[in-house]
């Protein structure tokens, strides 16, 4: 486990990541006071001239709720984005009902150099979302 944080603090401190922005989220059961592990998410941008969204990863959140690089080795651009949050099958798999089958947020970048954080708290009935630091 500590290995793996220094790892991802080296690759923090070095590169070419030192002089571009990041983008992740934070994923927390709010009904459970526990992180929402498991959770499967996409990340895609609009296409301006398509009108259409281009998938650019798929991932699920870690054992503390988390999705540190969503980007994984892609710079950030500026543009807007989607993170969409399988909602409906994270309650299934906890064997609960929920009203949201998926989260969609959608949000736009303008400095790419910024480090970008968007946190989902998220219950069956209920989520709540905003830009984190």
């Amino acid at each position: 486990m500590l290995v793996g944080r220094l790892q991802i603090l080296q690759q923090h401190l070095q590169g070419p990541q030192e002089m571009s922005g990041s983008l992740t989220t934070h994923v927390l059961n709010t009904a459970g006071g526990i992180p929402a592990r498991g959770l499967t998410l996409t990340l895609s941008k609009l296409d301006t001239p398509q009108g259409k969204w281009v998938q650019l990863s798929r991932s699920v959140t870690d054992e503390d709720g988390r999705c540190p690089s969503l980007l994984r080795g892609v710079p950030l651009t500026a543009g807007t984005y989607q993170l969409r949050f399988d909602t409906g099958e994270y309650w299934k798999q906890l064997q609960q009902e929920s009203f949201y089958p998926y989260v969609e947020i959608v949000f736009t970048i303008t400095d790419p150099k910024q480090k970008y954080h968007v946190p989902l708290l998220l219950s069956p009935y209920s989520y709540t979302t905003y830009r984190g630091s």
